[in-house]
């Protein structure tokens, strides 16, 4: 029985609404939050959430692009899928940014777009847009609900395919009169994916081979990457290092994932990674990467990198295997499953003391460094100080550039789940709506946005929900009036023709966080960092501190276009 929700009829209890459905689903689903922005097309669905008295909860954005940031956040800190819900056309259009991004670092999200009435599909109706061939390159599945009765069973799959193997953003595309059409409650949700069964039990045999390999290493190290967060392996991580005395290097997502201070951890490698870190996979001769995709600004000049290596490389996505390294033993698994069964079958020990010790020379001899300056602050030494006075235990959201690597050298990060970035996409706009998310994940942390003042500017209408929602969120903007990275790049390829990279003008950022009813501070002087650093850790709300830090100053070390992973420029001894 189907009958339009605008006709005059005598609804009974036993009907429901197509959006009375999707609400059902999503507290199937035991979703927490969604982030979202109402619109013409998914007004039916937002007068069910209103009807209904649901158990998640709602945050309306001020932009979509906020909604779908905050959504990566939530599920990178909390490992639940995100959700987002947007109406038809420009709506889901804003939202293509977050799910390519969500795609590149492996973010789970399930994303709800309206759309316009079926009938009028393909017609260039008011706020139509082709979502299904717009997002088919950018997720990982996507839906276009064409029947009521499929509607459950397709937000079920959607969950299911978003959370599970490698994680990845899922679209589903309801048209409006779908979610408005009055129908019996009785569908069924469940559902049955036979081509869809990935691989997340290691090959025993695969396993003996990385066995073998340990065996015969003399200069071994591990590469751990964004799969030991997402697999929750952090713990089989340590215990396998600690086991065989392993040096561990970390991508960029993977930071956290093995704690930072330790003795065997030699620090993020690739394109601004340590000189150890660095040295350490060019002259290793067996290299193990876990959760690790071996993108570009890792590998350097893929001529270079661990010429010398046997390659192992586990990864639950087989498509990445052999991608762009050439690797010797392939293992199709869960991080932590391959990691399982390694501590399970161990190998006999290979000495390698020396290896170690010549890692931990490289540490000292060529440690990350910079100039003090005498008149405004320096960055890395803010971010050192960010990491002491939060005692390495915030949870750190950063954009693009700059600010982002100053705090993936400085902060060192203890535990996992704690930093959440743009990675393969370099989004700018993601830290802040990020940090939202996360906050939302983890209510009683300490969430930090450092973010700069390029990136800020790009998703700050979002302070109007630290306001709303009484989110403690700290953001601290590394303030250097410029598009860091871009002026660094113009300044060491481009003879410091500085194209449009320096702000002449920027907004009073204390005023413009105070007219939003947010706390707003700045700090010019380093002698004036660690009293205001703590009274803002220690204060009960939001805050938006404005840092001025130095402008011409550049991330070391760095990797130049098409140079190798040992022709680092500006090692300082």
């Amino acid at each position: 029985m189907k009958v339009d929700a605008n006709q005059q009829v005598e609804v009974k209890s036993n009907l429901v609404t197509g959006a009375d459905l999707f609400v059902q689903a999503l507290e199937r689903a035991n979703v927490e939050v969604v982030f979202g922005y109402p619109g013409g097309a998914v007004l039916p669905i937002y007068d069910a959430l209103h009807r209904n008295q649901t158990s998640f909860e709602h945050v309306l954005s001020r932009h979509e692009q906020g909604s779908i940031h905050a959504a990566e956040g939530y599920a990178r800190v909390s490992g639940k899928p995100g959700v987002v819900i947007a109406t038809s056309g420009p709506g889901a259009t804003n939202l293509i940014t977050g799910i390519t991004d969500a795609m590149m670092d492996s973010i789970p999200l399930v994303i709800f777009t309206g759309q316009v009435a079926k009938g009028v599909i393909g017609t260039d109706a008011f706020q139509e847009a082709d979502v299904m061939g717009i997002t088919t390159p950018i997720t990982k599945y996507n839906y276009q609900v064409s029947e009521i009765a499929d509607l459950p069973r397709i937000v079920n799959e959607a969950f299911h395919i978003a959370t599970t193997g490698r994680p990845g953003p899922v679209v589903v595309d309801i048209p409006k009169n779908i979610s408005s059409t009055v129908t019996v409650n009785d569908y069924e949700a469940d559902f049955h994916l036979p081509g869809y069964q990935p691989t997340i039990t290691p090959n025993p045999l695969q396993i003996t081979k990385v066995n073998e390999a340990l065996k015969r290493a003399e200069k071994p190290v591990l590469l751990a990457g964004a799969g030991i967060l997402i697999s929750d392996a952090s713990n089989e991580l340590k215990q396998f290092a600690d086991h065989y005395q392993l040096p561990v290097v970390t991508t960029l997502l993977g930071l956290g994932s093995y704690p930072g201070k330790d003795s065997l951890s030699l620090g993020m490698a690739g394109m601004h990674g340590t000189y150890a870190a660095n040295m350490a996979i060019y002259e290793c001769d067996l290299l193990i990467n876990i959760g690790a995709r071996f993108d570009d600004r890792l590998t350097g000049n893929i001529k270079h990198f661990a010429p010398n290596a046997k390659i192992v490389h586990i990864d639950i996505d087989p498509a990445e295997i052999g991608k762009n390294i050439k690797t010797n033993i392939p293992v199709v698994a869960d991080a932590k499953r391959a990691l399982t069964a390694l501590l399970k079958n161990k190998t006999e020990k290979c000495n390698h003391q020396n290896w170690l010790h010549q890692l931990k020379h490289n540490q000292l001899d060529f440690p990350l460094w910079y100039d003090r300056s005498d008149q405004l602050i320096s960055p890395q030494w803010l971010m050192e100080q960010i990491y002491e006075l939060s005692n390495g235990e915030a949870v750190v959201t950063t954009d693009v550039g700059q600010h982002q690597m100053w705090a993936a050298q400085y902060y060192s990060f203890k535990d996992p789940h704690n930093w959440v970035t743009s990675g393969g996409l370099g989004t700018m706009g993601f830290g802040f709506p990020a940090a939202i998310g996360a906050q939302i994940a983890k209510p009683n942390s300490l969430v930090l946005a450092v973010v700069g003042d390029g990136g800020f500017q790009m998703t700050l209408q979002e302070l109007s929900i630290l306001k709303s929602q009484n989110l403690p969120v700290k953001v601290i903007i590394l303030n250097n009036e410029a598009l860091g990275m871009v002026r660094q790049w113009q300044e060491s390829f481009y003879e410091e023709r500085y194209s449009h990279s320096l702000f002449s003008e920027n907004p009073d950022f204390v005023k413009l966080a105070e007219s939003y009813g947010v706390r707003g501070m700045r700090v010019e002087k380093e002698a004036d960092v660690p009293d205001i650093l703590s009274e803002v850790f220690a204060y009960d709300g939001p805050v938006v501190i404005d840092c001025r830090v130095v402008q011409k100053t550049s991330v070391y070390p760095m990797i130049a276009p098409g140079t190798g992973i040992q022709e680092m420029i500006g090692v300082r001894r």
